[in-house]
């Protein structure tokens, strides 16, 4: 099922401060038994503290530039013209049910505009499929994925494509990736049945035409191969050579609108 700590997908920031490093050793170099002696000296004194300093310095400059990227990513959608049309209710798959999550569990982007998109991650939801949806509507689960696949091939939506679902557990993951959960447990093979099957692979044939990354190994992953992850699923029962043979399957068919 989706994580659910968006904390540990790399939300953290630098701890003020870490820039000054260089400072004690500054003021320590000026201090030795020379100090004073001549302007000479405290010249060459100053550069070799510059020199000593000047690991942190490239460090903190590095971290600042990560942290303007970030804001870039994060208010670029919010730029007048820059984001991308939505309606209240619109869907990404056709004949998928609507039911939103709620706004504490997924992040709003533009995506892929602002985040390029090349994966899909596979759940399975340990639980029923309205279980899924009950929490991914409940602010305090602070997780969510886009769809979520009931046993009889129905499909829900729950976060935009455009959106930021957190799901995987690695931040990287959740900005370049849609998560399907999928009703059901790992150890329960009846759970996989062949209309989930179907509707899955529809679904993602569709996600791999509209983003334009092939139906592999590499770009259709389960969530226990998201770096980082302390998840199993979908488990040793999912089989991956049927499914991405249907996706593949789907992707030979003329495109449609999912």
């Amino acid at each position: 099922m989706a994580a659910t700590d968006e904390a540990r997908d790399g939300e953290r920031r630098p701890a003020d401060g870490e820039r000054d490093g260089a400072r004690p050793g500054a003021a320590g170099a000026e201090a030795g038994p020379d100090a004073g002696a001549r302007p000479a000296g405290r010249r060459l004194t100053r550069r070799r503290a510059l020199l000593l300093g000047g690991g942190a310095a490239v460090a903190a400059g590095a971290a600042a530039v990560a942290a303007r990227e970030e804001l870039a990513h994060w208010w670029w959608w919010r730029l007048p013209g820059n984001g991308r049309p939505r309606k209240e209710g619109e869907v990404d798959f056709a004949g998928a049910q609507w039911s939103a999550a709620s706004p504490a569990n997924y992040r709003q982007a533009s995506r892929p505009d602002d985040y390029t998109v090349d994966r899909v991650v596979v759940h399975v939801v340990q639980g029923s499929f309205a279980t899924a949806l009950k929490v991914f509507r409940d602010p305090f689960h602070e997780a969510s994925a886009h769809y979520v696949v009931r046993g009889d091939g129905h499909v829900a939506q729950t976060v935009r494509e455009l959106d930021v679902a957190f799901h995987a557990g690695n931040r990287g993951y959740n900005e370049r990736s849609v998560g399907i959960e999928h009703a059901g447990f790992v150890d329960r093979p009846e759970s996989f049945t062949a209309d989930m099957y179907a509707a899955s692979a529809r679904l993602t044939a569709g996600i791999c035409r509209r983003y334009a990354f092939p139906a592999d190994r590499e770009h259709v992953v389960g969530h226990v191969e998201v770096p980082g992850t302390d998840h199993t699923d979908p488990g040793p029962h999912w089989d991956w050579d049927r499914y991405l043979a249907l996706v593949r399957a789907e992707l030979r068919r003329p495109a449609g609108r999912a």
